[in-house]
């Protein structure tokens, strides 16, 4: 029997219907657990009819109770988020599936290979960011001093802070930014997402206060579209999120909409996640 065809890590779009295939019916080897993980994360290879790719496992069985979110739902919600981003059409999060594994049921996400050399975060000296950033705001570096935190002016992170906006993602860390060598920016994590409150916390508020371009604003008419009862992303993620989430995400999309601009810090729940990174 001939090896199975090995699928490189980054090297498939999240159009391909075979990926999705290949994560929802392959078999789940586990390799090794991904130790920095928060909930129980694991690294493995699935394959299926002569296909394997790497990908990322996590159980519901791992996840920890959270007191704002119910518990066993993490999983349902990457999901969820998966589906909102390719409902926008831009491919930000990678293909990723509910389904049974080796420690019961769980998400499986096609595994991203980043690119290292691509700077999207930096440190700064100075009050005002330069060419081409975007300021987040001041961070203690340590002697008492302190440094700007800016994010890159990247059309792929405006996308990501409005896919963010639309799903409330209460933790949009650098570290779930994964940039690759073909030019494509993934964001990754999204077990804490639509919450029917509003809990935004991110690093992507560069531009917070400004006009939405036009691709986003049409982007959002078609996921309000989407969204309405009987539509095909309101049916994607009734099974996924409750009743009173949906709803939220309906309004969180249709308020967008109706400011034109990208959303600003509430006030009423920390802007930026800890640790930002």
């Amino acid at each position: 029997m001939s090896a199975p065809e090995r699928i490189p890590p980054g090297s498939v779009t999240t159009t391909d219907p075979a990926v999705a295939d290949l994560l929802a019916h392959g078999g789940l080897t586990v390799r090794g657990r991904i130790r920095d993980a928060s909930n129980a994360a694991l690294y493995c290879t699935v394959a299926h009819e002569g296909r394997e790719a790497a990908c990322v496992y996590k159980p519901v069985a791992g996840e920890r109770p959270l007191w704002d979110f119910p518990d066993g739902t993490l999983a349902q919600r990457e999901v969820a988020a998966y589906e909102v981003s390719e409902a926008t059409g831009w491919g930000l999060v990678p293909p990723t599936v509910l389904r049974d594994g080796p420690h019961g049921e769980g998400m499986c996400q096609l595994w991203v290979e980043t690119a290292p050399e691509a700077e999207l975060l930096a440190l700064v000296d100075g009050e005002e960011p330069g060419p081409g950033w975007k300021a987040i705001g001041f961070a203690e570096v340590g002697g008492g001093r302190t440094a700007l935190l800016v994010h890159a002016d990247d059309e792929r992170l405006r996308r990501l802070a409005v896919l963010d906006a639309v799903i409330n993602n209460a933790d949009r860390k650098g570290g779930h930014l994964l940039p690759t060598a073909d030019g494509r920016l993934y964001g990754i994590d999204h077990g804490v997402t639509f919450n029917a409150e509003n809990k935004l916390r991110t690093l992507l508020w560069g531009w917070a206060g400004e006009p939405l371009t036009g691709d986003a604003v049409e982007v959002l008419k078609g996921l309000r579209s989407a969204l309405e009862p009987g539509g095909r992303l309101a049916g994607a993620l009734s099974g996924l999120i409750t009743p009173a989430e949906l709803d939220a995400t309906r309004a969180r999309t249709g308020a967008l909409l109706a400011s034109g601009t990208h959303p600003e810090p509430s006030g009423e729940w920390p802007a930026i996640p800890w640790p930002p990174v």
